[in-house]
């Protein structure tokens, strides 16, 4: 009798290791899908596969879809899905509104996790050719000494219906978006002017990319970059003239190592008409010319030239 209570505990634990447990979990794959860019009106389709690992039957009850672009199709429920077995959930993206927007579908069903969610994305948009363009795609600013400026400009047009630039950002610090004032809206086919500075903190070659979020397809709209911090130089350039007897509002000033060019812009002025020029290098000779700006961003002549002989170190 007194190994009674040995054989009673050896059975309890045949008991408990014999009686294995299967998980009964609803998978998805994929668990989230991007629909990408839709126009109003249209609508894109994607089927997500359901599957059921486990040795039980498990049931979808029900499919929770909030109200807005996303919708189910031909899904009847309940819906079993036999052990091993998989079936296909078909969803669609269909914007009536522009912009990016987002849902989670929530499946509730009978496995050990009763609720599985699945992540959507759209982008809603006018029109499926509506573009940005940026020109040139490339700026180099040159040399510009630490602690001056440059700067060089650049034109946005709007292709295939009106465009509204959201937000505008540049990969590094040394490199600022001037003059826009935002949101702004390009109408079709119209241009806008922008001016792109580039102020180095240091020494050294920079690199970057200006963006111009927008509802454009192709958005966000990027520029390429690059300039070279140089030492400030022990000499400079000073430059005055008289005003443009018209309608300016603002003067480019362009620098040459030859008289009669090629000229590089280096610097958009709003209606000064002096400027001094700090990033000259010792030893060289420079040529400027001005030209006057109207409010339409049209270009006088170059002005007269004036030259300046920089000496040696």
């Amino acid at each position: 009798m007194r190994f009674l209570p040995l054989l009673l505990i050896a059975l309890l634990f045949c008991c408990l290791v014999a009686a294995p447990v299967s998980a009964q979990q609803l998978q998805c794959v994929p668990c989230q899908h991007g629909f990408g860019k839709v126009l109003i009106g249209d609508s894109s389709s994607f089927f997500f596969q359901l599957s059921n690992p486990g040795s039980n039957t498990l049931v979808i009850t029900s499919i929770s879809v909030p109200e807005g672009a996303f919708a189910l199709g031909d899904f009847p429920l309940p819906a079993d899905i036999a052990p091993g077995a998989s079936v296909l959930l078909p969803a669609m993206f269909a914007p009536t509104a522009l912009g990016y927007t987002e849902a989670v579908l929530t499946l509730t069903n009978s496995g050990t996790d009763p609720e599985l969610a699945i992540d959507v994305t759209g982008n809603g948009v006018a029109n499926a050719n509506l573009r940005l363009g940026i020109s040139p795609p490339t700026l180099n600013f040159g040399d510009v000494a630490v602690g001056s400026t440059a700067t060089l400009p650049a034109i946005l047009t709007a292709t295939n219906g009106s465009i509204t630039i959201s937000s505008d950002r540049s990969t590094s610090s040394d490199f600022t978006i001037l003059g826009l004032t935002l949101p702004i809206t390009i109408s079709a086919g119209a241009t806008l002017p922008v001016t792109i500075q580039f102020a180095p903190s240091s020494s050294g070659t920079d690199s970057a990319r200006a963006g111009f979020i927008s509802n454009a397809n192709d958005s966000p709209t990027l520029v390429q970059l690059a300039g070279t911090g140089t030492p400030q130089s022990s000499h400079s350039v000073d430059l005055s003239w008289n005003p443009d007897g018209g309608n300016a509002v603002g003067y480019d000033v362009y620098r040459g190592t030859a008289n009669g060019g090629p000229y590089q812009m280096i610097d958009t002025l709003d209606g000064s008409t002096t400027y001094s020029d700090y990033t000259v290098v010792s030893g060289t000779t420079y040529y400027y010319v001005v030209t006057a700006v109207n409010a339409e961003g049209q270009q006088s002549p170059y002005s007269n030239v004036a030259q300046a002989v920089i000496p040696g170190s």
